[in-house]
Order: structure tokens, then sequence, then C-alpha cells
């Protein structure tokens, strides 16, 4: 169970690294397109694109602790 909270743990941490390289990119992508294509939405609605991966982070952190508590 030891190796399935590290698992789950090291699922969680590349989770958070591909949220903020996927959601800096909308936001980059939003400011070029309100600038030179005319977006009319904010470029603030990039940041909506991290909703799902924090709930994906909180059940991978739930899940390791779950399995961490688990094995002792």
């Amino acid at each position: 169970m030891k190796r399935m909270s590290a698992v789950f743990w090291i699922l969680a941490v590349l989770l958070s690294d591909v949220m903020c390289a996927v959601v800096a990119y909308n936001y980059c992508d939003m400011l070029w397109g309100i600038k030179y294509a005319g977006y009319s939405a904010p470029a603030s609605t990039a940041f909506l694109l991290a909703i799902p991966f924090a709930a994906a982070i909180a059940v991978c952190a739930a899940l390791a602790l779950f399995f961490g508590k688990r094995s002792v």
C-alpha cells in the first residue's frame, strides 16, 4: 500500500505541473487573441481550465492519504 500512496502523490505532483503549463499556455493564447484576433472573452477565463485539474489533484491526494494510512 505504501507504493500506491507514492504513486498517487507523484501523480498529483505531475498533474499540478501539467495544470500550470496548460493554464499558462491558454492564458497567453487568450492575451494574443484579445490583442490581434478580436476575442471578446477576458483572458482570466483561461483560469477556468484549472478546475478539472484541481479536482483530479484533490482526488489523487485523497487516495494517497488513504493508502498511506492503510499501510500503517
